[in-house]
Parts: structure tokens; sequence; C-alpha cells
């Protein structure tokens, strides 16, 4: 090979290496603080005194629809402080029907232009801000939810504290249907504990998930709903750290979420992500990076390492593949890696990785044998993110929304007694 190509491979997988050692130290530094649950003050301290209307974007939803309703309905809160709006949006089924039957306010959509639900979102705030009744906050959610009783309660603790965006615990419905079911649990899991909870804990900012979150109805009056694209959670969390609003975490405020049983099914979920973190990630980098600097503000700092995340699943792949082609293939290896950063560190991180995640699990009351296993195919979810993080990241530009179909028609007593 000749020298300055050598040389520039050499240079390459130096900084691939480097960034990637960089972020893993400074997110498993923060993950540190999660490992311990710290005492909450009980949402019994507080009054239920907060105001919701409580928000169901939904596109043919018949199959769940009901069974959130009924959960959001029996929720342990006065009835006279709560609504239960459902947005009907563009649906050719009986969603409108079954919503109205179980006991939601709907609100009908029609629009073949503007889909998606940032835009669904938008439209309803418009609708319900012309209403006579007035609202403290909005709480959104999917149709496929279901939702702890004690849910409005913790909102309503965090709003009395302080708190203006608040995102509840994302937990499964459905996480051993599948392989696909039990990797996307486990995460949702993980990042709970590992990302939300240290970032509450340190005054940082947590991220939305698109779902069982609250966010007081002035910030969406004064600065209006304008996260359309793919990721609207995503979006309008960057959106609040520039305008430095930072979004709290309720731990003991679970929302149930159907996750994606095939590969084909979720792959088209993730890449719908990817595209819309790839469009965020061009759209506030820069803004945030810059806000860090000049203002030495630690939260805009960390969202902008947020939004590095597909380059590190990147910089992931690469290396992994480089690294296939150094030891298996050492005599044709035409991609000659040099490893700057000694083998047996990397190899000390990933062991740790993989030792410590199951142990946070069963810290967290979710974890059975069934996890267990599940933990062996743990790893072959984690590497498919490298080809939809790439495809995600060329097709940032497609805006079409990807609808994925929900059947697990499961009622919250049910779930209740799995626990």
């Amino acid at each position: 090979m000749p020298v300055i190509q050598k040389g520039v491979l050499y240079f390459l997988s130096a900084f691939f290496q480097i960034i990637l050692l960089i972020l893993g130290i400074y997110f498993f530094v923060i993950q540190i603080v999660g490992w311990i649950k710290r005492k909450e003050v009980p949402s019994s301290s507080f009054k239920p005194v907060k105001k919701f209307a409580m928000i169901v974007a939904a596109h043919n939803e018949e199959m769940v629809v009901g069974e959130l309703i009924d959960s959001l309905v029996a929720m342990d809160y006065p009835k006279e402080l709560y609504d239960v709006f459902v947005i009907a949006d563009n649906c050719t089924d009986r969603t409108a029907h079954i919503a109205g039957k179980h006991g939601a306010i709907v609100l009908e959509r029609n629009n073949n232009i503007e889909k998606g639900k940032g835009f669904a979102l938008k439209w309803a705030f418009d609708k319900i801000f012309k209403m006579d009744k007035n609202y403290d906050a909005f709480c959104i959610f999917d149709a496929d939810n279901l939702v702890s009783p004690n849910f409005l309660l913790e909102m309503n603790k965090q709003m009395c504290r302080g708190y203006r965006v608040i995102q509840g615990y994302i937990d499964s419905k459905n996480p051993f249907d599948s392989w696909m079911t039990a990797s996307y649990s486990i995460a949702f899991w993980t990042a709970n504990r590992l990302y939300q909870l240290p970032r509450y804990y340190l005054g940082m900012s947590c991220g939305l998930c698109g779902t069982g979150f609250c966010v007081e109805s002035n910030i969406i009056k004064e600065k209006g709903w304008n996260a359309t694209c793919l990721t609207e959670d995503l979006e309008f969390t960057m959106k609040l750290a520039l305008d430095n609003i930072y979004v709290g975490w309720a731990h003991d405020a679970i929302v149930y979420d159907e996750k994606p049983l095939t590969l084909k099914q979720s792959w088209n979920q993730r890449i719908r992500w990817m595209q819309g973190y790839a469009e965020c990630t061009g759209r506030f980098f820069g803004s945030l990076l810059h806000k860090a600097i000049k203002e030495k503000n630690l939260v805009a700092f960390d969202c902008a390492t947020y939004l590095l995340q597909p380059l590190r699943i990147i910089v992931f792949g690469i290396i992994t593949i480089l690294a296939y082609f150094q030891f298996f293939h050492p005599q044709g290896n035409v991609f000659q890696m040099n490893y700057i950063i000694p083998n047996y560190i990397w190899a000390i991180l990933i062991v740790a990785q993989f030792l410590y995640g199951p142990l946070i699990i069963m810290s967290e009351k979710r974890f059975n044998f069934k996890v267990l296993l599940s933990y062996i195919i743990y790893p072959f979810y984690n590497l498919t993110w490298v080809p939809i993080t790439l495809i995600g990241a060329l097709h940032s530009d497609k805006k079409e929304w990807s609808h994925t179909l929900h059947t697990r028609n499961i009622d919250i007593s049910e779930l209740k007694k799995v626990e």
C-alpha cells in the first residue's frame, strides 16, 4: 500500500477511535449518577391543582385507542381537572367512533398535505386554545399507549416543583412478543435509568420521547408548536434547550408503549427516526455548540453531544468493519488499521457495558430469565443501527411519514398483574 494511503488510513482510524472514546467516556461518567436511585418526594405531598388536556394523536388506530382512553379516564386524579382529546388524523377506519364511545373529545382532522404527528398536534393546540376551558398543561400520547393510574399525580408534583416540561417513564407493553420487542424494551429500560435519570439528578435537560410527556400550555402559547419534522420530540427538546427551558423527568409516571414485532417494522420506524435525527443535527448542532461555548452552558453542550449519536453509531460501525479485516484477514488486509488505543481498553469498555446493563435493569425490577436470554441477541439489534443510521442520514431530506401498525390491545389491568 502506498505510504500516503497508509498515512490517511492511520489518521482516519485514529480520529474515529478518539471521537468514539471521548464520547463514550463522557456518557459513561454521566451514567454513573443514575446507578443509585434517590428517594423522591411522594406525589401525595402535592395537592392536585393543575388542569391537564390529555392529547392522543391517532391515525387509523381502532385496534388500540379504546384501551388507552380507558386507562386515561381511570387515572387517580380529580376528573374535573383533566379532559381527554383524541385527534383522529386522516382516519379511514373507526378510530373517531371508538374514541368518542370510550369518553374522549374527538377532533377530526383531514389534511393530505401536512401529514404527521407534529402537524396534527399543532392543529389541535390551535383548536383547544380557542375553547372556553383553559388548561395548565398538555400531556401527549400515542394511540397504542397505556398509562399508569398515578401519571397525572406525578406530573402535577413536578409542575408544582417548577418544571415546565416533563417526560414520563417509557415502558413496554409487549416486551417478550418477539426478539425485536425484547431488544426495544432493553434499550428503553436502559435509557430511562442511564440517560434520563442522571440528567434529572444533575439538573440538566432530559430527552422527550415523543409520547408520555407534559408541556406547560404557556410555552405553546408563547412560542407556538412548530416541531413538525419526522422526530418532533427531538426537535422540540433542542428548541427548548436553546431557550433555556429544560425537560424534567418523572420516573414513576409510567407509559406503556407498543414495540414493533418484526425487523421490517423496526427498520422502517428507526429509519424515520434517523432521518429526523439527521435533520435536527443539521439544524441545531451548530447553534447549541455556539451557545455552549459562548455562555459556558453545560446543558447546551450535552444536547449538542446527544445530536452526535448517529455519528457515534457510524464510527462504531466503521471501527467494527476495520477490526474484522484486521483480525480475520490479516494477510490480505488492505484496510490495515493501527489502534492507538489498546485493544484491551476497548474490550474492558464493551464487557463492562454488557455486564452492568443487566444489573441496571435488575434494579429497575424489569429483570427475569427472558431478559437474560434477550441479552444474547441484543448486540445484533445494536449492530442493525449502523446501516439504519447511514440510510437515514443519506435520506434526511425525505419527509414522508411512515405509520407503524399497532395491534396489541392489552388492558392496563393486565400489565399491573405482571409487575
